[in-house]
């Protein structure tokens, strides 16, 4: 076998037996760094099948505006408002409502947000980052815990988009929503072109 190289001042030469647990760490970081870049290449619908999330169809405009604008590489979408399986998500933070009931509301919201950017871009891959989320929580005056709400909407961005979710935001307080919803949520993202 081959000479092992001196070891650096200061330093123990390493004993043979060392070697294999040194190879073996070697492989689990190539390991870990395969599965990595697997994800990174994963498809983003693929990513959604994974998570077990299935997106609405995007949602129609309910008056007089359209669902989306891209001006450049960058998308807008209409604010969502939350809506589940059973139809709209209404209610008042701080009146009936919790903060993890809130929270599904945003995440409901979330989902209609990527139906729509899906529907603009034609595919969610061609998303290079979510920019800005901008959300609204019908809440009382004394419910001060918008952020946590609106984390909904945040998780669900990087849970599928990874760092690329990661986005700017605002969490502000409305009296009252659209049908009175609970939530609304408007989004930037950045398109590849």
């Amino acid at each position: 076998p081959p000479a092992l190289p001196p070891p650096p001042p200061g330093m123990l030469r390493p004993t043979r037996a060392a070697l294999p647990f040194r190879v073996t760490a070697a492989r689990a970081r190539a390991r870990v760094a395969a599965e990595i870049s697997e994800e990174l290449h994963m498809s983003i619908d693929a990513r959604l099948t994974e998570l077990g999330i299935t997106l609405p169809d995007a949602p129609a405009p309910a008056a007089n505006y359209v669902p989306y604008v891209q001006s450049g590489d960058l998308l807008f979408v209409s604010g969502q408002i939350a809506a589940g399986p059973d139809g709209l998500i209404r209610g008042r933070l701080g009146d009936g409502m919790d903060v993890a009931q809130g929270a599904q509301a945003a995440r409901a919201c979330g989902l209609s947000l990527l139906a729509q950017a899906r529907a603009a871009a034609g595919s969610l891959d061609r998303i290079a980052r979510v920019v800005k989320l901008t959300g609204f929580v019908a809440s009382t005056p004394d419910f001060t815990d918008q952020p946590e709400v609106i984390n909904g909407c945040s998780d669900l961005m990087v849970e599928v988009f990874g760092d690329k979710g990661r986005h700017a935001r605002a969490a502000v307080s409305a009296a009252a929503l659209p049908r009175g919803v609970a939530v609304e949520i408007e989004a930037i993202f950045q398109i590849e072109r």
